[in-house]
């Protein structure tokens, strides 16, 4: 089965059946699951893929919809100019190319798509570090390369119910171009969620309400800082947990909110320089935050400005400095407790 030889994992020798290591569906089972139910009360959504059928989980959507299925081979430029010239026509395409894949169709996302404001809908797996895939596939751009172009709606799910939710935004979105990107691997959160309603454009949420230190997080670092939240409410110290939600366009309001009433901003994303941090920390100071006269400290914690090898992916967050235990040292020092 080439798809299956394609990235072997483990698996069991006797029958040759992948041995997976817990009891969750990863973040791709659950898009490919949801966007082939919600392709049944809606003949206008598409899917289209570079030859990732099984790696994007479109294999159940092809199967189902063998006539709205569209495999280009690997020409991931030709996939989203494909999928720009079905958006034209009033169709629905979602186009689903790993992070590093769709670097090498960036030509055609601004000139086909975002210039043209067309509702292309990108599901882009493999987000941040892939672990044993190594640094050809991992997601340490899209951030950056994303945020950067004009109409472009940009978002990262903290947890398997919130992927669900931001599939159905995209699916409910028209006005232009979006963006809901997600990791490798098993999924965060409880997916027993029944209530699935497109999210509000730009519009972050508050988890814990603290004081002092806000941990304003995006995608799977969320669950990281919840969790350093708990060990840090031990030492006396209430953090304040931001789940985001959209790295584009920013929650001004939320964000404004958090500055009026916190003395510490700390960003964390699982991006290179240029992301999510980059954009908040130019919003504080369009409004004048962090100029000096203001009580305010801002930090951003983003990968390191390298390529790292392969790994289990939450070794590869600890080196990259950007697990739970890292998130704690960093709020430590900012308080100049971390002695």
């Amino acid at each position: 089965n080439p798809c299956l030889y394609h990235g072997v994992g483990k698996f069991k020798i006797e029958v040759g059946l992948e041995q997976k290591s817990g009891g969750k569906p990863s973040y791709t089972e659950i898009f490919g699951q949801w966007l082939t139910d919600m392709a049944a009360s809606d003949e206008r959504l598409v899917a289209i893929t570079p030859a990732m059928c099984e790696g994007s989980g479109l294999n159940g959507f092809a199967e189902r919809y063998p006539d709205r299925y569209f495999d280009v081979g690997i020409a991931e430029q030709h996939a989203v100019t494909f999928a720009a010239g079905l958006a034209t026509e009033g169709l629905k395409p979602f186009c689903a190319i790993y992070s590093t894949f769709l670097q090498r169709a960036y030509d055609q996302l601004i000139h086909d798509v975002a210039l043209q404001n067309l509702p292309v809908r990108f599901a882009i797996d493999r987000a941040g570090l892939v672990g044993q895939d190594g640094a050809t596939h991992a997601g340490s751009f899209d951030l950056a390369y994303l945020s950067t172009v004009p109409n472009m709606v940009v978002m990262a799910p903290s947890d398997a119910p919130e992927l669900r939710r931001m599939v159905a935004t995209a699916a409910a979105y028209d006005e232009g171009p979006i963006a809901l990107r997600y990791p490798r691997g098993e999924s965060a959160g409880t997916d027993d969620v029944q209530d699935i309603k497109p999210l509000e454009i730009g519009k972050g949420r508050i988890l814990v309400e603290g004081e002092e230190i806000a941990l304003i997080a995006l995608g799977s670092r969320v669950p990281a800082c919840l969790a350093a939240a708990h060990e840090l409410r031990e030492e006396g110290i209430v953090a304040s947990v931001i789940d985001a939600r959209f790295a584009k366009p920013l929650d001004r309001d939320l964000l404004l909110q958090l500055a009026q009433n916190h003395e510490v901003l700390i960003t964390i994303e699982e991006g290179s320089v240029g992301g999510f941090g980059s954009f908040v920390a130019q919003a504080l100071l369009e409004e004048g935050l962090l100029d000096g006269q203001k009580n305010l400290k801002f930090r951003s914690m983003i990968l390191p400005d390298q390529f790292q090898d392969q790994d289990k992916p939450e070794r590869l967050y600890a080196l990259a400095g950007l697990d739970s235990r890292a998130i704690i040292a960093k709020v430590l020092d900012v308080l100049g407790r971390s002695n």
